[in-house]
C-alpha cells in the first residue's frame, strides 16, 4: 500500500470555491460520465439534497456530482448552480428534451463564523462547476467547504478551534481509495494512531485543549440547543467497481474513521454524512475497501486540522502546538 494524492484517482475531478470574507464555500467531486454512489448518514441534524437518489431501491444508477458546502440548509440551492452549468455542457441523464445532471449535496453549519446572511448559492455552485470542469483545484485547509469549519463547540464559539477540509488517498495494486472531509464537529479531534487529542475544545485561557466528553460528564446538564455550528461531511472515492448497495456499505464502514477520530461524534447536533463514489472497472473486495476507507477517512480528518490556518478569530492546531 502506498500513499498517493487524492487527485491521482483520475476518474474524478475535484474543485473548490470559497468566499473568504464571509467564511463559507463549497467543494465539488464531479464525474462527467457518471459515477455510482452510496451514502450513510449518522448525525441527527443533516442538511442534504437528493440523498434519496442513493437509496439502492431508487432507479438512478449513477450521479454526476457530490457537493459539500457551507451555509447549512440555506446553502442547498448551490447544487442548482452546478446543475445549470452541467446542463450547458450537455452532461446529465437524458430525458429527451434535455439532460438532467444528478447532483447530491450535504451542507455543514458555518453561519456563526462569518456573515450569517451570506451563504453558498446558485452563483457559487455555477462557479465551482465551471472551475472543476476546466481547472480542478483541490487544496487541504481553509478552502471550499472547509473555509468556515470549526471544531470543539460544546460551549459555543468562544472556546472552539479552526478546522478545515482534508484529504488522504492510498493505492493497493490497481485499487485506489481516497477520502475528502470537511471537519466541522461538535466534538474534539484525535490522532487515531496515538489517541492524542489534536484539536477541539480550548481551555479557559485558550492556550491548550480539554476534553469535550469530560466536560459533558462533569457538567451532567441538559443543553437544549447544541446546534451552534456542527456537521462533518465527507466523500470516499475509489476506482474499483461497486454497486450502489455496496457503496452504501462502504460509506457506513468509513464512519468508523469518524468514530476513531472525533469524540463525541454522530450526536443529535451533528449531521455527519459520508458519500462513497465509484468509477472504474477494477475489481476489489468490498470489505477491504471499506476497511481502508475508514483508515483514509481518519487520515483525512487529521489533515483537515493540521492544514487549517488561524482565521476569523479562531486558533488552529498550528497555533496551539506552538504555545
Amino acid at each position: 500500500m502506498k500513499k498517493i494524492s487524492i487527485t491521482e484517482i483520475e476518474e474524478f475531478k475535484i474543485g473548490q470555491v470559497e468566499d473568504r470574507e464571509n467564511a463559507t464555500g463549497c467543494t465539488l467531486v464531479m464525474c462527467e460520465e457518471g459515477m455510482k454512489a452510496g451514502i450513510d448518514v449518522r448525525g441527527g441534524g443533516p442538511a442534504s439534497r437528493d440523498s434519496e437518489l442513493l437509496n439502492p431501491l431508487m432507479a438512478a444508477n449513477c450521479i454526476h456530482g457530490v457537493l459539500l458546502a457551507g451555509g447549512s440548509a440555506f446553502g442547498l440551492s448551490t447544487a442548482t448552480g452546478v446543475m445549470n452549468y452541467l446542463e450547458e455542457k450537455d452532461i446529465g441523464f437524458d430525458v429527451s428534451v434535455t439532460k438532467v445532471p444528478l447532483v447530491v449535496q450535504a451542507d455543514l453549519f458555518d453561519l456563526t463564523v462569518g456573515e450569517c446572511k451570506v451563504r453558498p448559492g446558485e452563483k457559487m455552485g455555477y462557479e465551482v462547476a465551471k472551475q472543476t470542469f476546466n481547472n480542478p483545484n483541490y487544496k487541504d485547509g481553509n478552502y471550499g467547504a472547509g473555509c468556515g469549519a470549526t471544531v470543539g463547540k460544546i460551549l459555543g464559539m468562544d472556546y472552539c478551534m479552526k478546522s478545515g477540509i482534508g484529504s488522504y488517498a492510498v493505492q493497493i495494486g490497481e485499487v485506489k481509495i481516497g477520502a475528502i472531509v470537511a471537519v466541522n464537529a461538535l466534538g474534539d479531534v484525535y490522532n487515531y494512531k496515538t489517541g492524542k487529542q489534536i484539536a477541539g475544545l480550548l481551555t479557559e485561557d485558550k492556550k491548550s485543549l480539554r476534553s469535550t466528553v469530560d466536560y459533558m460528564i462533569n457538567q451532567n446538564e441538559i443543553r437544549e440547543n447544541k446546534f451552534v455550528s456542527n456537521t462533518t461531511i465527507g466523500v470516499v472515492m475509489t476506482n474499483a467497481d461497486f454497486s450502489k448497495a455496496e457503496l452504501c456499505k462502504i460509506a457506513g464502514m468509513a464512519h468508523d474513521g469518524y468514530a476513531r477520530s472525533i469524540n463525541p461524534v454522530h450526536s443529535t447536533a451533528d449531521g455527519d454524512t459520508i458519500f462513497a463514489v465509484s468509477k472504474g472497472k477494477v475489481k476489489a473486495d468490498m470489505d477491504l475497501v471499506g476497511t481502508v476507507a475508514a483508515m483514509v477517512m481518519s487520515e483525512a480528518i487529521i489533515k483537515a486540522v493540521e492544514s487549517a490556518e488561524d482565521a476569523y478569530g479562531f486558533k488552529a492546531m498550528k497555533s496551539i502546538n506552538n504555545m
